[in-house]
């Protein structure tokens, strides 16, 4: 695994962090539907790092899997950006 790509991606999911947060300013980044709302934003840009296409309903489903694994294998990890790009990579690369 590319440790650059990882760091792409880490950045990305980042980026995306701090404009969900800034979309749901009023609740505090509170959002029930985050996946989507970060699946839409990253669909696009991700698929271009990952080489990869995918549907934003596909993007969804992973990324709440990423989210269930993390916890369940790492809870209280504190760099969700980086687990979260690992997960992808190792599933389009």
């Amino acid at each position: 695994m590319s440790d650059e790509l990882r760091k792409q991606i880490a950045d990305l999911l980042r980026e995306t962090g701090h404009a969900h947060h800034e979309a749901f300013i009023e609740t505090d980044g509170e959002d029930p539907d985050w996946p989507m709302w970060y699946a839409g934003y990253l669909k696009d840009k991700l698929g271009e790092l990952l080489n990869a296409s995918f549907t934003q309903a596909e993007l969804t489903y992973l990324l709440v899997t990423a989210d269930k694994e993390q916890n369940q294998r790492a809870p209280g990890h504190k760099d969700w950006p980086s687990y979260y790009a690992k997960f992808l990579i190792e599933r389009y690369r």
